[in-house]
């Protein structure tokens, strides 16, 4: 299937502007005080996203800050996706500001892609809102080529995603890309995604999983998804016929809370959760239908925002026509995989649990943690209470924390005493910040490995004005007595420790 992709860059700013809420000049939407999401006119007076508003008012003072709002996002959205659905049938909505469409159909309708790509573009225009295609053989390679402005012929796709930066994979959500993965792979020096897809499968899987292998799929063009497919199988679909017709958008909310549970509990009892959701609507004149995306596996609370959102618009464009019916069809299900314990990937039941102990004990006994910033390993680790906001945190984890450790990262803190020894004995570091001799033995508890390698020391001399000793770190490569390799991260303080060890 040849799939054509449609981006609405900055989708926020352009819902903003397509329901008035911001003018025509410069627009930046605000969350939390923070820069979430600007226009062109914005960046070029210097603003970006995360700053603080006030910092991105003092760049560009012409700029309208309007407050990030999802639901006018996904609003707005469905509406444009109304037009287009008078073109083509067969559309689905990755994202509020993404859609992918079955580019094979449409061309054989209307003689050509190019040809049925001019109508999609001429429906979806608007005064003042930015619309780029794709087209590619795959779903994530059309997105892709979308924000490329290519058109990648069939069997071209791997040839195109090869000269495509990796970053790419974390700025476009939809891809379905964990953005920490993302850096890491930029921070061992893959820079394209034709040198990402040049890796052995289980090199990758071993080293980052599941979400590795989803990178590696989209930079392979092994992503063989299709728009909106036809199910086979059981029809787990479920209707309600409400006595009185939906004319309003709060008695539509009600229904698509009620209706996602249903969904919800029949698939959980079948241990399937849904990915791609169809709402369907029948109405005096006509049934409707769409298909919503998401790269996360779709939650009760998950699937009723999508049908609210659809059904907003639908009333809005209906011209006073009513919903008499209205079904839910997972149109894609899977088996659930393993959820994060913290974060908005977590579980139900974990969320449910977390909310308990934290009504019960307080909003602090339960903690998560969040990168910090710092130069060694344990200082980046901060705890924040479970559902406040990481934001200032965060921020401070994206320093230049000159003298910090170079990735990889060991993967295990500790705290041992530990002994490094060389030819001349004990090994210390120098008020010069050098080592005293070369090590050659480091003894762990009760163990000795013999150093085949180190790095530093790096000294650190802050926090001198609370009284804080100065401290410097140092990377260990050994081997035990039967030949298997070891590292570690040693801290100097007066004497030696782990800090932590590689894996």
């Amino acid at each position: 299937m040849r799939t054509l992709a449609l981006w609405f860059p900055d989708w926020p700013v352009q819902a903003a502007r397509y329901e008035d809420k911001a003018g025509a000049g410069p627009v930046v939407i605000a969350s939390r005080y923070r820069v979430a999401v600007c226009d062109g006119a914005a960046r070029a007076a210097g603003v970006r996203r995360g700053m603080r508003v006030r910092q991105a008012q003092a760049l560009c003072p012409a700029a309208s800050v309007v407050d990030a709002d999802p639901e006018r996002d996904a609003r707005a959205f469905a509406g444009m996706v109304e037009d287009l659905a008078e073109v083509v049938p067969s559309i689905e909505i990755l994202r509020p500001g993404m859609v992918v469409i079955n580019a094979g159909a449409a061309g054989r309708f209307y003689g050509s892609e190019a040809r049925a790509a001019e109508k999609i573009i001429n429906a979806a225009a608007r005064a003042g809102i930015d619309c780029l295609a794709g087209i590619a053989d795959e779903i994530p390679t059309a997105v892709i080529a979308a924000r490329a402005q290519r058109v990648v012929e069939p069997g071209a796709s791997r040839a195109f995603l090869a000269g495509q930066p990796v970053r790419v994979l974390g700025v476009e959500e939809s891809l379905g890309c964990e953005p920490e993965v993302v850096d890491t792979l930029e921070n061992l020096g893959l820079r394209l995604l034709g040198e990402l897809a040049a890796l052995p499968t289980t090199t990758v899987s071993t080293r980052f999983g599941r979400a590795g292998l989803r990178c590696h799929a989209i930079a392979a063009a092994e992503d063989d998804r299709l728009v909106a497919p036809a199910i086979d199988g059981e029809d787990l679909s479920v209707w309600v016929r409400p006595e009185d017709p939906i004319t309003r958008v709060d008695e539509a909310a009600f229904l698509a809370r009620a209706l996602a549970a249903r969904l919800h509990e029949a698939l959980s009892r079948r241990g399937l959760v849904c990915q791609r959701l169809s709402v369907q609507a029948v109405t005096h004149s006509t049934t409707l239908e769409r298909t919503w995306h998401t790269r996360a596996q779709l939650s009760e609370r998950a699937m009723a925002d999508r049908v609210r959102w659809q059904l907003d618009a639908w009333l809005a464009a209906g011209g006073g026509d009513v919903i008499c019916e209205l079904g839910l069809r997972p149109v894609e299900c899977s088996v659930p995989t393993a959820r994060s314990l913290w974060g908005a990937d977590s579980s139900d039941e974990a969320q449910r649990v977390i909310a308990r102990l934290q009504s019960t004990l307080g909003t602090d006994a339960v903690l998560t943690p969040v990168d910090v910033g710092g130069r060694g390993v344990s200082e980046r680790i901060g705890m924040v209470a479970y559902g406040d906001s990481a934001e200032e945190k965060a921020l401070a984890a994206k320093g230049s924390w000159p003298g910090r450790i170079p990735p990889p990262l060991p993967a295990c803190m500790s705290g041992e005493a530990a002994t490094l020894v060389g030819a001349g004995g004990e090994v210390y570091v120098t008020g010069e910040a050098v080592l005293s001799t070369e090590p050659a033995t480091l003894r762990v508890g009760k163990e000795s490995f013999e150093v085949t390698g180190w790095a530093g020391p790096w000294p650190v001399d802050d926090g001198w004005w609370r009284g804080k000793a100065p401290e410097a770190r140092l990377q260990v490569v050994g081997v035990d007595g039967r030949g298997h390799p070891r590292a570690w991260l040693l801290v100097w303080t007066g004497a030696w420790r782990v800090e932590a060890r590689f894996e």
